[in-house]
This record gives structure tokens, sequence and C-alpha cells, in this order.
């Protein structure tokens, strides 16, 4: 009798247990953005967890952790308890700082929830530019001796420097055809092109778009497989050259690796209510942010193809540490 009664006790736990499983979240959720408050990053980080908050009915706190090019932040995610609790922007430099040997921290370290926004790279030359198409710039850059060109938009090794060595290599040159100058950004990179400093900047039109709407730059090209509907002029490289390449830099919501599927499961569809909603849609439209949806499967694996793309990029630049 006492066996029967312990079984019959057990069994009576089990919809406790349950109903527990079912009730995260119970507490707050900690939102890292491996990135500075202002920037893009902790923007969208910001709208995202106003929106989920929202949705799962307990405070989603924002918390800039930065520091170490990105190291500090995605390592402060990928550290943290696997229990819904602690969750992210993951960016692209999650692919580039591992090859850079910075960490190492790999996209294999973490629960990719999706993929919520992708800003392609493009080609920009000053409105007075003689070349003004891509065909007649990548003519010129091939018939020129190594170094005539000279490019800017980020520091030496990032994204935009990684996205202009990338197409030189699709076209057939050496990465370091076109000179790169560092600078702290997209923005001091179009201001140095405008004065005649640099020949070109590779970075998002979307940076671009108050100098080119202002007619002081011209968009040659988008690195997207479509033209972009802010830009409509600007060629996809395709288009402009014939080869197939594309470069974006993208947002991604990330979790500690091993979440229990119930609480992914739960987040995916919060994330995926988010996305859709019309103050998310109308707040990246409005910024000149690119839109992109990717569930968790297909995120992994867009995440993990530009890991090898930019590892092969970096280590025929010399820009890898490994």
């Amino acid at each position: 009798m006492i066996a029967l009664g312990a079984l019959l006790a057990s069994a009576s736990m089990l919809p406790a247990l349950s109903v527990a499983a079912q009730d995260y979240p119970e507490r707050p959720i900690q939102m890292i953005v491996p990135w500075g408050a202002g920037g893009g990053t902790d923007a969208v980080g910001r709208v995202f967890a106003s929106l989920l908050q929202e949705d799962l009915g307990v405070p989603v706190n924002v918390v800039n952790r930065t520091g170490g090019s990105g190291v500090v932040g995605h390592s402060a995610i990928a550290n943290a308890a696997p229990d819904g609790y602690t969750i992210g922007i993951m960016t692209i430099e999650i692919d580039m700082m591992h090859w850079q040997g910075l960490t190492d921290l790999t996209y294999e370290d973490y629960d990719i929830l999706a993929l919520v926004n992708s800003d392609p790279g493009g080609l920009m030359v000053s409105a007075d530019s003689e070349y003004q198409d891509v065909e007649s710039l990548l003519a010129a850059i091939k018939s020129e001796p190594k170094g005539t060109f000279k490019g800017s938009g980020t520091g030496q090794g990032g994204i935009w420097h990684l996205g202009l060595a990338g197409w030189l290599m699709a076209e057939g040159l050496d990465p370091d055809q076109v000179t790169w100058v560092p600078s702290e950004g997209a923005a001091p990179g179009i201001t140095d092109m405008v004065a005649g400093g640099v020949d070109l900047v590779p970075s998002s039109l979307a940076e671009g778009r108050s100098m080119i709407e202002a007619g002081r730059v011209k968009a040659l090209a988008t690195m997207s497989e479509e033209r972009q509907e802010l830009f409509p002029d600007a060629q996809t490289i395709k288009e402009g050259t014939g080869t197939d390449y594309t470069h974006a830099v993208w947002r991604s919501i990330a979790a500690p690796d091993g979440l229990p599927d119930d609480v992914k499961a739960t987040l995916e569809a919060a994330i995926k209510k988010a996305y859709d909603s019309e103050e998310y849609q109308s707040f990246m439209k409005d910024r000149g942010f690119g839109l992109r949806w990717a569930d968790a499967e297909e995120a992994t694996k867009v995440v993990g193809d530009d890991d090898a793309r930019l590892g092969k990029v970096m280590k025929e630049a010399g820009l890898a540490a490994n």
C-alpha cells in the first residue's frame, strides 16, 4: 500500500511539473547588446526588448556590454545560463573575432533564435567622380597599378574592409588591389571621400543616405541579390559586372547554447510576432535598416556560411591570426 501510495503521489505531481514548465518567463529577461548605446545595434535591441516585453509580460532589460571589438558582449551572452533569462543581439562580428584571434567563441556557442535585419554593402563614390557606374570603376581598378585606388569606411580588417576585399577577389583581383584607409566608421570615410582623400566607400548605402540625397555622393552598386527599395538606381554587382557577389551585415537574436525546447519555442514565437509587428517594420524602414527574417534553422545556416566566407577572405587578405 505504501508503494502504491507513493506511486499515486508521484503521478499527482506530473500536471504540476508540466504547468511549471509552461510558466516561463516568470521574471525579468536580460537583453545584452554588445555595442554602445545610441548605435544601430542598440536601437534594434531596444525596440525588440520593448516588443518582447509586451508579449511575454515581464520586463526585458537592455544591458550594453561593450569592449574588445564585440568580444565582451558576445561572451556575456554565450556564458550566461541557458535558461531563457539572458538573450542578446548577435552581430556579424561573431564570424570575425575568432579568425582575428580575439576569442575562441564561434556561432556554435549559441542557440540562434532568428535573423531580424540585414544591411547589404554597397559601392559609393563622390558625386564628381569620373566613375559613374560600377563597370567603369572596376575596369579602372583592374587597369591601374595596385594601390592607385583607395577605399575607406571602417577600421583595418573591419566588416566593410572585408566586403571590399571579398568583392575584389570575386572579380579576380588581389584583396589589396585597392588600398584600405582605416576610419572610425562609414560616416568619416564618406566625408574623406567627398573631400577627395579616398576614391570609394563600400559600406551600406543606408549609411550614406543623407549624402546621397544631398547630391554629394553617388551610389554605384549594392552588394545584394536585388536592388534596394530606397536606392533603386544602384545596380546589383551582378547587373554591373556579372559577378554573383553579395555581402551584408546582419543582426540576429541569440541565447546561450542549450536552451530547453519549450523555452526556445516560446522565445521564437515572441520574436516572430515582434518582427511582424507594424511598429518594428516601420521603425526599420524609417531608419533605412534592411528587413530580413530567417528562423532559427535558416539563421544558423546564414551565420555559418558567413563564418566560412569571411574566414577565407581574411586568410587571403592576411587579416587572420589563425
